[in-house]
């Protein structure tokens, strides 16, 4: 039996894997699975089987961080697509909660938890605490709003939507201040102040003029220019990939906060013509792209976990982990909630559903790539945060289907609410 070549495997693996992207979710509709508990579960029997040298991120740093970077900026693209809704002061009243009240307590939360708990330094506990933090927009698909006008975006779905894909901007200046807390030893001098002007005020505000410009500017292309020349009558979903890439990498070369200004871009090419049917051409290509990069990293990441990535975890790291899923985030969830004028169904599905995931990898990924200070924790970062989202990989992922379809049975069996008066 002849030797097989290792590049004609790499081409049928990932024939395999392309195949499974679109077959698996039909067939997980029905199950109290989800497409990710399969990749990492397809990933770690791969890796152990084969014998092969495993992807732990602390081997392929660079890999890792522009993998996760990708995957990342493609699922907020389609986030903002699928946004039927402007999201306005009062119909994201719900969201901005979650953003200034939820994601700034469970930043500390965490932050605590891994000191007090985990034993781990300062600035390497803010570090887990910004990553940790945001709801992942990669993972969080089955508890986000459908594709454009589908009608499938009730108050819940709308909510985790909205906080998915603004908070992994808003969460990028908390890793800056855990990379400058562990550098103030070696660099002294006004490192707070330096962070709130330059990574907090002129990163965000950059990401929000480019961003909300770029996508006026791209909307007007494909909606407003004369008839023959507008970008929306080629019909290529593709196109959402190539404004992505442009608005992330003209504001990352600006130095803003690229993240939070591709989201942004993706609102303002959707209100540019909200009903018009090519938004589910855009978004349905970027969801396929999305699908196939996160299965990919999934599937890493299940080889990770065969490869020792939990190795040398102790019940501290391990409880902590628990905690940060089951206390941190649905407390913080709770708490931002309270007297919003919402069902509790409503305020306990969002507080629940704050699912972490690739997001998070880039997040400890970059700060480790970008900063010295974290050396003497990075095994023990990377355990802790691989342990967090498999667990919730397997928490969400059989929950979600029953959790959902249960809430959506209570909501339709009731008359709607009346208005946030708070809103």
């Amino acid at each position: 039996m002849h030797a097989i070549d290792p590049y004609i495997g790499l081409l049928a693996g990932l024939g395999l894997l392309i195949l499974l992207v679109a077959w698996l979710p039909m067939v997980l509709k029905e199950w109290p699975l989800s497409l990710p508990m399969v990749c990492v579960g397809l990933g770690w029997a791969g890796f152990a089987l084969a014998g092969a040298e495993t992807p732990l991120p602390q081997r392929f740093p660079a890999t890792t961080e522009r993998l996760t970077e990708l995957v990342v900026i493609v699922a907020l693209t389609g986030a903002g697509l699928k946004l039927d809704r402007p999201l306005t002061r009062a119909s994201g009243a719900l969201a901005w909660r979650l953003l200034g009240i939820a994601m700034p307590l469970s930043i500390l939360g965490i932050a605590l938890v891994g000191g007090f708990l985990a034993g781990l330094p300062a600035a390497a506990a803010l570090l887990l605490g910004a990553a940790l933090a945001p709801t992942d927009p990669v993972l969080a698909t089955d508890v986000q709003a459908g594709p454009p006008g589908s009608g499938e975006e009730d108050e819940v779905r709308f909510t985790l939507t909205a906080e998915a894909g603004l908070n992994d901007g808003l969460a990028f200046p908390f890793v800056h201040l855990a990379i400058a807390a562990a550098g103030a030893a070696a660099m002294p001098g006004p490192w707070l102040l330096d962070w709130a002007l330059h990574d907090l005020a002129w990163k965000l505000g950059v990401g929000l003029v480019l961003g909300w410009g770029l996508g006026r500017v791209l909307g007007w292309a494909m909606f407003r220019v004369p008839n023959r020349a507008r970008l929306s009558r080629t019909g290529d979903g593709f196109v959402a990939v190539g404004v992505t890439l442009l608005v992330y990498g003209a504001t990352e070369m600006a130095g803003g906060y690229g993240f939070l200004a591709v989201f942004l871009a993706a609102l303002a090419v959707r209100a540019a013509e909200r009903a018009h049917a090519y938004h589910e051409r855009l978004h349905d290509f970027a969801d396929q792209t999305e699908r196939l990069l996160m299965m990919v990293i999934l599937v890493l990441f299940g080889g990770a976990l065969a490869g020792g990535l939990l190795d040398g975890l102790g019940w501290r790291e391990v409880a902590s982990a628990l905690l940060i899923l089951f206390l941190v985030r649905p407390v913080a969830g709770w708490v931002s909630l309270l007297g919003c004028g919402r069902p509790w169904g409503e305020r306990a599905a969002v507080a629940f559903f704050g699912i972490r995931g690739l997001g998070s990898f880039y997040y400890l990924a970059y700060a480790l790539n970008h900063a010295g200070g974290f050396e003497a924790e990075a095994a023990r970062l990377w355990g802790v945060l691989g342990l967090t989202v498999l667990v919730s990989i397997m928490l969400h992922g059989t929950t979600v289907t029953p959790a959902m379809r249960r809430f959506d049975r209570g909501r339709a069996a009731q008359p709607s609410p009346p208005p946030d008066r708070d809103a």
